[in-house]
């Protein structure tokens, strides 16, 4: 055995005993880590374990990549705006970290960097792109800042951990402050156009992305869709008379949405009119798509290959649970994600219900949001061309009372997710299938699947 008079002269520079004191943390949460994997998923507990232990571990890990961090946060899209950027990334010969399990609370980094450094913690890549929880980016952020953020919008959601939206508003400008480089936000969004017009005057770097105002009744504010659903309680942003909201057409946009065409997308990049399919749908992931190619040039510059960018972007397939497709005997089942009003109304408006059978599976874990009166600020009137419509989830009959009072007929309310997807296969073998749930409801829900058809497991 070596002495360590010996061992230091083998390894000049390294403190041996530092090592050894960081090695045991990080072999728990290796250990911890595989043990979840036997246990068939994934799990934030190798990463709380390790923080614990080694609460330096993520800062040392991420602290010397060549571009840095990127950090995306917003209230909806981060999931599939994370792999569009990440496949960009790679497609451009960058190797990329990044946290794709969906747990996007600082432990989920931790857990994900677990399995991607050595047994000396270090990380082999070049950039990290991360999605990060508006509520726990700013946080992050403090310890880590990161080179680039990309603030995607400001929704109303889950009402009960971040309160109102300019609380949700608030969050997203520390990490806008806390960026070093590049800020990239949404111009079209009012609050964080604000936000990103307060960077630029402090002298950091802005980018905008949007659409076009053809495309604007599409794409509602919070505020705007609260005023559809309760016309007689008009009011401008929290904190800001409508008179003192930035003129946005005079924000330039570095990426522009400029047209929505079936599964077809054109912006306008830079000055040059581009047009790419996209197998990822809804038209909220258009505009999605119009962040990521605003992000990728701000990391990697305006010289980069435009058609490369478009290519990779069309390649990207829908994230874990977020409009994942199934064939199960002979037809389709679709799995579309719902946390808020913002999203729920978007994936009404993009997905067509005629002919479909069709389950609505709330619940209300912690991860959920517990407060699900938003229901009641979604409108559901294009589910009355479904072939059929149930209830599922703990919720399940808050969700049934919400479509009785839009008059539309309920068949079943069945809070047990895996008898409800068991009755809806059973039931409905020969229809299309579409389920809109909530977070824990869709992984439930797709661990069943699991058992029926091939679902990709997510460590």
């Amino acid at each position: 055995m070596l002495s360590f008079a010996r061992s230091q002269r083998m390894f000049p520079g390294v403190d041996l005993l530092e090592t050894k004191s960081r090695l045991a943390p990080l072999l728990v949460g290796k250990t911890l880590k595989f043990l979840g994997r036997l246990r068939g998923g994934g799990s934030a507990l190798p990463g709380l374990a390790l923080e614990r232990l080694d609460p330096g571990f993520v800062q040392r890990a991420l602290g010397s990549l060549p571009y840095g961090v990127v950090v995306i946060s917003g209230t909806n899209g981060k999931t599939t705006t994370t792999k569009m950027v990440t496949s960009m990334l790679e497609k451009q010969g960058l190797k990329v970290f990044t946290n794709p399990t969906g747990s996007n609370f600082s432990r989920g980094v931790a857990a994900a960097l677990i399995g991607a450094v050595d047994l000396r913690g270090r990380l082999a890549a070049d950039v990290a792109v991360l999605e990060l929880d508006e509520a726990h980016a700013a946080e992050f952020v403090r310890r880590i800042p990161p080179r680039s953020s990309l603030l995607l919008n400001v929704m109303r959601d889950q009402l009960d951990r971040f309160g109102e939206i300019d609380t949700t508003a608030k969050l997203l400008e520390i990490i806008a402050s806390a960026t070093t480089g590049t800020v990239v936000t949404n111009r079209d969004d009012p609050r964080l156009a604000r936000i990103g017009i307060a960077a630029g005057e402090s002298g950091k770097a802005v980018r905008f992305f949007g659409y076009q105002g053809s495309l604007q009744s599409l794409f509602p504010s919070d505020d705007e869709l609260g005023e559809q659903r309760h016309p007689d309680h008009r009011s401008a942003p929290a904190g800001a008379e409508a008179s003192e909201a930035p003129a946005l057409e005079l924000l330039a946009a570095d990426v522009v949405l400029t047209e929505v065409s079936g599964s077809s997308a054109g912006f306008l990049v830079g000055d040059q009119p581009v047009e790419t399919a996209l197998m990822v749908r809804g038209v909220y992931n258009y505009l999605n798509a119009a962040a990521a190619l605003a992000l990728v040039r701000a990391v990697l510059g305006e010289a980069v290959d435009r058609a490369a960018l478009l290519q990779s972007l069309s390649e990207v397939t829908p994230a874990f649970g977020r409009g994942e497709t199934f064939q199960i005997d002979g037809q389709p089942l679709e799995l579309v994600l719902v946390k808020n009003p913002s999203g729920f109304r978007s994936a009404l408006q993009s997905f067509d219900s005629d002919g479909w059978a069709t389950m609505i599976a709330i619940n209300d874990d912690y991860a959920d949001g517990q407060d699900v009166s938003w229901l009641w600020d979604v409108d559901f009137d294009s589910l009355a061309s479904a072939a059929s419509i149930r209830s599922a989830g703990s919720r399940a009959f808050d969700m049934a009372l919400r479509l009785n009072y839009e008059d539309l007929p309920v068949g079943t309310v069945t809070p047990d997710l895996g008898e409800a997807l068991k009755q809806l296969l059973a039931e409905h073998r020969d229809q299309p299938k579409r389920i809109f749930c909530t977070y824990t409801a869709m992984r439930t829900i797709r661990r069943k699947l699991g058992k029926v058809v091939a679902v990709e497991v997510i460590r």
